[in-house]
């Protein structure tokens, strides 16, 4: 995979990214999206499908990206398909500081320290080419806008947006309620986005006793083996205590 296309990971950070605050738009939420970003990425990069509500790993080749590559290995680790919402909720070690570090490395963000209380340092980051942003942004107003059936990757920016909750930061208020609607709508032109947004939601909502039931998992029935959301994937670093970090990074 060549670096001049920018991953999904990249842009639905950006998205989130407020211009005014240098912070992130529901930072809790935007984890689980980065993690089913990548999933989403790894299969317009043709290295994992969709196996009902599960994940298979299809082709184990790397991808050329460090942070995606990881995550394809430990999902190939797992050597069986992994339902989303589990790999989705699993903690991971800090993957938007990763993310936002890439993109300051790339020049598309700048750090800016500062204090919060006038104690804690915090980092907050401006985006320092707001014409990639608006860009983005653009993409989701076209789909909305003229209802035409978006692209693949746009089609699964919006069901991940709209999974996070970015829809109340992009499209506010009252007037912004049926683009919010239309947004929400996107989710269906796209099935890979689909299961991990409808995944990202099951976490938030804790409502993942049941799994979803694509047209290959009907009749499969749950194995012994299946945990909860609350236990985390195997061979995924445990998210460190905020306390330990040297540095905090602001929402």
């Amino acid at each position: 995979m060549g670096r001049s296309r920018r991953t999904l990971p990249e842009e639905l950070l950006l998205l989130a990214l407020d211009p005014a605050t240098g912070t992130t738009a529901q930072p809790q939420s935007l984890d689980l999206g980065l993690a089913g970003a990548q999933l989403v990425e790894l299969a317009l990069a043709g290295r994992i499908a969709p196996d009902g509500d599960r994940i298979a790993v299809v082709v184990p080749r790397p991808t050329g990206d460090p942070t995606l590559d990881c995550a394809l290995e430990l999902l190939r680790r797992r050597g069986a398909p992994v339902r989303a919402v589990h790999w989705i909720g699993g903690p991971r070690l800090g993957l938007r500081q990763i993310y936002l570090s890439h993109l300051e490395r790339c020049g598309m963000v700048a750090a800016v320290p500062g204090q919060m209380c006038g104690v804690l340092p915090t980092t907050r980051y401006q985006a320092t080419d707001t014409a990639i942003s608006r860009e983005i942004r653009a993409r989701l107003d076209n789909a909305i806008r003229t209802g035409v059936p978006p692209d693949p990757r746009t089609a699964a920016l919006a069901a991940l947006a709209h999974a996070v909750g970015l829809g109340k930061h992009l499209y506010p208020g009252n007037e912004g309620r049926s683009s919010r609607s239309r947004l929400r709508d996107l989710i269906r032109h796209d099935p890979m986005g689909g299961l991990v947004a409808h995944a990202v939601m099951d976490v938030q909502n804790g409502a993942v006793a049941q799994p979803r039931r694509g047209p290959a998992a009907a009749g499969r029935p749950a194995g012994p083996g299946t945990r909860s959301v609350a236990e985390p994937a195997r061979g995924v670093p445990m998210q460190p205590h905020r306390g330990s970090m040297a540095r905090a990074v602001a929402h």
